[in-house]
Order: C-alpha cells, then sequence, then structure tokens
C-alpha cells in the first residue's frame, strides 16, 4: 500500500511484497482504476439523471434560489466527471513515455479532487430535492445531514484508519 495514495511506498511493505519499483507503480495504477471505475459510474448516474431535470414539468415551480443550487449541483456533477475521467485521459496521453510514476501521483491528486467535487455535489442534491419535497428547512437539515456524512466518511474515517495503522504497522491492509 502506498502512502495516503501518493505512490510513496511504506518501506516496510515494499519490502515485504518483494516487488520492484515498476510493479508497485503498475499495482498501484491498477488499484486506482479499479476504484475511479466505481466512482465514475456512480458520478455519470447522477449527472444523467441531472440532465433530465429541467425537462420534467415540475422544474418549473422551482425558484430562483431551488434553480440557482441546481445549477450549481449539475456544474459540480459535471466538473466531477471530467475530472474523475482526467487520469486515464493523462495516461493515455503519456503511453510509454515512461512517466507513470508521475501520472499516478497526479491520477491519485485528481481522484482526490473529483471525490470531493462529487461529495459537494451529492450535498447539494440532498439540500435541493428535500426542499422540492418538504420545504426550505427541510432541505437545509437534509444537506447539512448529508454533508456531515460526507465529511466522516471522506476525512473522519481516512484519518482514523490511517492513526490505526500507524500505531500498528503489522495490521493487515
Amino acid at each position: 500500500m502506498d502512502v495516503e495514495g501518493t505512490g510513496e511506498p511504506r518501506e516496510d511493505l515494499a519490502v515485504e511484497r518483494d516487488e520492484t519499483e515498476a510493479q508497485r507503480i503498475d499495482r498501484n495504477w491498477i488499484e486506482l482504476l479499479q476504484e475511479l471505475r466505481i466512482v465514475q459510474t456512480g458520478g455519470q448516474v447522477l449527472t444523467g439523471f441531472l440532465l433530465v431535470v429541467p425537462f420534467q414539468d415540475r422544474f418549473a415551480d422551482i425558484g430562483g434560489g431551488g434553480r440557482a443550487l441546481y445549477l450549481v449541483v449539475l456544474s459540480l456533477a459535471l466538473a466531477s466527471t471530467v475530472v474523475l475521467l482526467a487520469p486515464v485521459m493523462i495516461h493515455r496521453a503519456v503511453f510509454r513515455s515512461h512517466r507513470k510514476d508521475r501520472v499516478l501521483r497526479l491520477s491519485a491528486t485528481l481522484a482526490r479532487v473529483g471525490l470531493v467535487m462529487l461529495s459537494i455535489a451529492l450535498v447539494g442534491l440532498a439540500a435541493l430535492v428535500f426542499s422540492l419535497v418538504l420545504g426550505t428547512l427541510p432541505g437545509f437539515a437534509a444537506g447539512a445531514a448529508m454533508a456531515v456524512l460526507v465529511a466522516v466518511m471522506l476525512f473522519v474515517v481516512p484519518a482514523r484508519v490511517r492513526h490505526r495503522a500507524a500505531t500498528n504497522p503489522y495490521v493487515a491492509d
């Protein structure tokens, strides 16, 4: 396992796995692609859903604030799709140029950025849908609840896992 997705090896695991630097980079690249495949599918489904919303009869009932929130959520979903697809496009552009280590580091960063963008879009989507169905206050509450869930899953849980691994290096990843 690499250190925080940067592609930098943890010394104890590099020796334990008995792999070369190139093998480690290839393994990390494959693992990142598997993660991106899952996230991209969810993001693309969300984006597809959002793209059809304006063509529904009820969209005319949405006020200015709701339309603005919709456009922010749509923009975030579209942008996250592009950012999450970028690692594959970058890899294709530099294929066989012996820069996979750089592509891996950049792609790990893009994956984090794309996940944050998609997560913010989910927070906005929860707020939008709940406000349309139940009103403004429930919409704010749903958005806040989703924001807490996102913060816990994207920041708190990974930090605890990193802390546990740092204090007990023999825990299997």
